[in-house]
């Protein structure tokens, strides 16, 4: 139920919303769209679940720099023609949102793409706004950070929390808030799966 009043919500707001019991009919979907496409994928957990990259690299050029080596594997994916992303967040009332390090996963899904794809599992589905940025921050990020090995207050704590540190290493320095979908993009579609998908 909660899967599909969000589905409607982001439909109202413009974006195209597809809907599936699980990560491998998500990916064979995506992958059925997409051939003959440069093809950029953000730092996700979500979409190395589903097996994603080894899809759409049999007919697609695939920039990802957590399967490819090179300082420029980051510039070609956010240079790309499809960008490929999940969200911390998603609520109810259709806020998209996500917290990020370096920049590169947000500023790619902002602008420069025929498309942009976000894929998120029912987990990441929360009630409102003030829900889904807490989810962001005390949920997503801190399991990065101990996924990472950083050495962050919200990483080395049993608690479960954002202790909005001051450390080298934090993770959440950039938050961004996706209402529509952008002007400079042909399309966003929200793939939705009924199943966990990362953090």
């Amino acid at each position: 139920m909660q899967l599909q009043k969000t589905a409607e919500t982001l439909k109202r707001e413009g974006f195209i919303v597809t809907l599936f019991e699980t990560g491998r009919q998500a990916a064979e979907h995506i992958a059925s769209e997409l051939s003959g496409k440069t093809v950029g994928i953000g730092g996700s957990v979500s979409v190395e679940q589903i097996g994603l990259y080894d899809l759409l690299s049999k007919n697609n050029t695939v920039f990802w720099h957590w399967k490819q080596q090179g300082a420029d594997v980051r510039a070609r994916a956010a240079a790309a023609q499809v960008y490929i992303a999940s969200a911390n967040a998603i609520a109810e009332t259709g806020e998209i949102i996500n917290i990020d390090g370096s920049g590169n996963r947000v500023s790619a899904m902002l602008y420069g793409h025929e498309k942009v794809i976000i894929v998120a599992g029912i987990n990441k589905i929360v009630d409102d706004y003030e829900s889904a940025v807490y989810r962001a921050r005390n949920i997503a990020a801190p399991l990065n950070a101990r996924r990472l090995g950083k050495r962050t207050p919200c990483a080395l704590s049993a608690e479960m929390k954002c202790y909005d540190c001051d450390s080298p290493e934090r993770i959440c320095r950039g938050l961004v808030v996706l209402l529509r979908p952008l002007g400079g993009n042909a399309e966003t579609e929200i793939v939705l799966v009924n199943e966990p998908l990362g953090f």
